[in-house]
């Protein structure tokens, strides 16, 4: 039954994807849409194998943005969720700052950071923490204040210090809601290389996407999105490895 239902999870979204494409594909060989606006799935294929050679560079170029950025974000989400979860003020201090800033948008702050610190690596790496970090430490510090008190109570009464409470009960409990973050963070890393690099640089898959845009090479550009699109998921299911790696209770409560 449980096949069933894995194979049925995977068939739907499969056959709608298709669905899709190919209504994508008739709409323009039939002529309704030029393809000079909007190029048929199979044009947009053989761009991909022609420039393929040619984006290699950009792609290494855009992931080490990416990575650089994600990592980065972590790293100082699980300080701030941790520094949050055990001092009230600082919570009531961080956390109406977070939300206020995710109203700012990154393609206004963007520009500045180029400004600030140039056309190199570092204002892409920027806009990824910004946009990455929000969902990872909010996600986290979810999970470390949803832990059953009553364990953590039983745990002081045991004489554990705060580094054993937060390494043998605060952190595993609060391991789903932070891999949660992660995914969804992970997904928005990619986007936000390519948006800092669309503002400027000399490398990477966003740069190249404006130069194939403003060519209306409009085949070769939604090759581009492609390509974004097939590493956001490699990374998202990379996570979604690890999350099932590194928590085997997580497995076994999925395959009740």
């Amino acid at each position: 039954m449980k096949k069933l239902e894995s194979i049925e999870d995977k068939l739907i979204p499969a056959v709608f994807s298709g669905i899709l494409i190919l209504t994508w594909y008739f709409t323009v060989e039939s002529g309704y849409i030029k393809e000079f606006t909007l190029p048929s799935p199979i044009g947009v294929i053989k761009a991909l194998f022609d420039i393929l050679p040619d984006l290699r560079v950009h792609i290494a170029v855009t992931l080490q943005e990416a990575l650089a950025g994600f990592f980065i974000s972590i790293a100082l989400s699980i300080i701030l969720a941790i520094l949050m979860d055990n001092i009230e003020i600082a919570r009531k201090a961080v956390y109406p700052l977070l939300i206020v800033s995710q109203t700012v948008p990154i393609i206004a702050l963007a520009p500045l950071f180029v400004m600030w610190f140039g056309f190199g690596i570092i204002p892409k790496i920027i806009v990824v923490i910004l946009v990455c970090f929000f969902p990872i430490v909010v996600s986290l510090l979810e999970g470390l204040s949803s832990v059953d008190r009553d364990l953590l109570n039983l745990m002081k009464s045991m004489g554990a210090s705060r580094l054993q409470i937060f390494k043998m009960v605060k952190f595993p409990a609060s391991m789903i809601s932070f891999f949660s973050g992660l995914r969804i963070a992970a997904t928005y890393s990619i986007m936000g290389a390519v948006i800092g690099e669309w503002l400027g640089g000399r490398a990477g898959l966003g740069l190249y996407m404006l130069r194939v845009k403003n060519s209306y090479a409009y085949d070769k550009m939604f090759a581009t999105i492609l390509i974004i699109v097939v590493l956001s998921m490699t990374v998202f299911k990379t996570i979604s490895l690890i999350q099932y790696l590194s928590m085997p209770w997580f497995r076994e409560m999925k395959e009740e």
